[in-house]
């Protein structure tokens, strides 16, 4: 089972530091990858410095084509939108299978709910797309990625009073 991550419609000079939050989300919560509509050599090189320091395999690509990216997936096909159905009532139908998230920015074509398996909605109110993410991502992997651990050059020690990062 693994999640990948579509950022729908970025607009590198407005939305790089929501995409990147958009990355750090998926990475910690466990999906594999982010693939973007739009290439963006800033988002791609930050989350690469990211994981180089912090560990993991999580890396961000480009699509030429979401459309054709969308339609060739294998595995469901989870659009995040606040008018979707409640993800507590479908996520059970949704795990289990590999899921690629398509997350907006800004709006997104009406088309995108024909080609999605499915319209979830973490709420149906505004809300931010990153905390959107979190949420299901926690739901799908029933909080497993956040016990993930990544190996990398540097790491927290949880602590109730300090911050203690560990190098090696």
């Amino acid at each position: 089972m693994t999640a990948a991550v579509l950022r729908l419609g970025h607009r590198p000079f407005r939305d790089r530091r929501i995409t990147t939050h958009i990355a750090l989300v998926a990475r910690a919560f466990g999906a594999d990858k982010m693939v973007m509509s739009v290439k963006d050599e800033g988002v791609e090189k930050s989350v690469e410095k990211l994981v180089k320091r912090w560990g993991g395999d999580f890396f961000v690509d480009t699509v030429e084509d979401w459309k054709a990216y969308i339609k060739d997936f294998k595995g469901s096909v989870v659009h995040m939108t606040m008018y979707g159905m409640p993800v507590d009532e479908m996520i059970g139908k949704i795990r289990g299978d590999n899921v690629l998230v398509v997350v907006g920015s800004k709006k997104v074509p009406g088309e995108i709910f024909d080609l999605a398996d499915y319209n979830i909605s973490i709420g149906n109110q505004p809300h931010s797309e990153v905390s959107a993410l979190a949420i299901f991502l926690d739901r799908f992997f029933m909080g497993k990625g956040l016990r993930k651990r990544f190996k990398g050059k540097l790491s927290i020690r949880p602590s109730n009073r300090s911050k203690i990062i560990k190098s090696g």
